[in-house]
């Protein structure tokens, strides 16, 4: 049986989330926060003593114009996930939060690797689709990973394990006076977002704005770090980093066009894998990477950088999908691709000579 989170429950749940090997940042009460445009709420049951035996965070959010809305357990259920009754119990517990939001599909997508095929057979059972393939970014989360295990380990059985590249950049980086500082403040996120906007016009994606970063700096407080690398007095890249449980996680991070060959990236990821030391986490996680790895593919530089720090290649199950009301995702599918059309062609009418 499972109930919704109370407010009188907040602090239980926070130290659940913590403590559990399966716990995770997106699933915190300060990561709802930070996901602002979203409704937040959380499903957990308890065991016969009435501790916290598994939850279940969710995020809600309406289609502009449309009588419906998203439900989405990002990086969930944290829960034993061999224990089929307490999940059972978590995923209907969220189904029906997920129907009284009107919502049309309810997406999982947990941090549980590929090889876990019973969890996988469960969440079929359970009435999910089973995942799509996909290689690069396709879902909401990334689907590949590094993992470097941090625990049991000093800085310098971490550093031997390196690739020797890795090892000699992060050295030259040093030797060539870059300096890595831990930064806070609305001048120093400016910053960021400057070198940000910058890697994304190079590497063409999408960047998040300033405002969307400080007030991930704010609502993680002591959890989340923003490193910045500087050379010649002058900032040159940065990252940022979140620490939460048992883990702490590599999220964003950019360098400018400018002072590349003195390695800084190296530098920052060198510093935020102390970070996890210093902190006893048990895994270090530099997030996305591609699971193409053929050596054509553009985002295999990406995957070269962060395999030369010895982690583990991990592959999660991926994204799940419950479609709850059928009609409705035929429409919303419709509504996008037909707000997409229209973008298409104003982007090409505006660029018409």
């Amino acid at each position: 049986m499972t109930e919704l989170l109370t407010p009188a429950a907040y602090a239980e749940y926070d130290a659940f989330i913590q403590s559990h090997p399966r716990g995770h940042f997106m699933q915190s009460r300060a990561w709802a926060k930070v996901k602002s445009a979203w409704a937040w709420d959380a499903v957990i049951c308890r065991d016969e003593d009435g501790a916290i035996k598994g939850s279940l965070a969710l995020l809600t959010r309406k289609i502009p114009g449309l009588p419906t809305s998203l439900c989405y357990g990002c990086r969930g259920p944290v829960c034993d996930i061999s224990d089929t009754e307490t999940l059972s119990e978590l995923i209907n517990g969220a189904v029906a939060y997920a129907k009284k939001k009107k919502a049309y599909i309810f997406k999982l997508d947990p941090d549980v690797p590929s090889s876990q095929t019973e969890f996988k057979n469960a969440l079929t059972d359970l009435g999910f689709a089973p995942p799509s393939d996909s290689l690069n970014f396709e879902g909401i989360q990334p689907r590949y990973v590094f993992r470097l295990t941090t625990a049991g380990q000093s800085e310098e059985s971490l550093m031997e394990a390196f690739e020797s590249k890795t090892r000699y950049n992060i050295r030259l980086a040093l030797r060539k006076g870059v300096e890595v500082r831990i930064e806070q403040g609305p001048e120093s996120i400016a910053e960021f977002g400057r070198i940000m906007r910058t890697t994304g016009e190079r590497d063409n994606f999408v960047v998040r704005t300033d405002s969307y970063f400080a007030n991930m700096l704010d609502a993680l407080g002591e959890n989340a770090r923003l490193y910045m690398a500087y050379h010649d007095g002058k900032a040159i890249a940065g990252s940022l980093a979140i620490a939460y449980g048992d883990k702490v996680w590599y999220l964003y991070g950019a360098s400018s066009n400018d002072s590349r060959n003195v390695m800084p990236n190296y530098l920052l990821q060198w510093n935020m894998i102390l970070w996890a030391l210093e902190r006893g986490a048990r895994i270090y996680d530099f997030r996305g990477v591609s699971g193409d790895l053929s050596p054509d593919n553009p985002l295999y530089g990406l995957y070269r950088f962060k395999k030369g720090f010895s982690g583990e290649f991990t592959e999660f199950l991926g994204e799940f999908d419950m479609v709850l009301r059928p009609t409705m995702k035929k429409t919303v599918e419709f509504a996008k691709h037909a707000s997409s059309g229209i973008r298409r062609l104003k982007y090409r009418l505006s660029n018409r000579k």
